[in-house]
């Protein structure tokens, strides 16, 4: 009855239970979505040709690109200064800025200087908002 009463938390892995049961959770809806749907999937490949044939694949390759990077980066620059958010503030002003100008149409000074603008401050902002407001750390 006293082993009632007592908790004990896998500290290593707890973080882990909230993610696998969402990826849990989606995997079935997406499964489900898969049965449900075969039909027009199975008849949707004339569409995604089209698709594919219609889009702006700098922009959308360059995102995917510049995402993985950003992601990929955020940890190991973080870890040259632990526990102090860095990784992401220095990881996210130059993919908020190359990002901007991937989406850019004109890449004048007048449409350069907001983009720049806003990688400087937003990312400074979150940083900020997280570091002393809500004491967490970011990467």
């Amino acid at each position: 009855m006293n082993g009632l009463t007592e908790v004990t938390i896998a500290f290593e892995t707890s973080h882990l239970v909230f993610p696998s049961l969402i990826a849990g959770v989606l995997a079935i809806l997406g499964l489900a979505i898969l049965i449900r749907e075969r039909r027009s999937i199975a008849a949707s490949g004339g569409y995604w040709r089209e698709t594919f044939a219609k889009m702006d694949k700098l922009r959308f390759l360059g995102t995917m690109a510049l995402t993985v990077l950003y992601f990929s980066l955020m940890v190991p620059v973080g870890n040259v200064w632990p526990n102090t958010g860095l990784g992401f503030l220095i990881c996210s002003i130059p993919y908020v800025f190359l990002s901007g100008l991937i989406f850019l149409h004109d890449r004048g000074l007048r449409a350069v200087a907001p983009v720049a603008i806003t990688a400087l401050v937003a990312p400074t902002l979150v940083w900020w908002l997280f570091t002393d407001l809500f004491f967490l750390t970011l990467p």
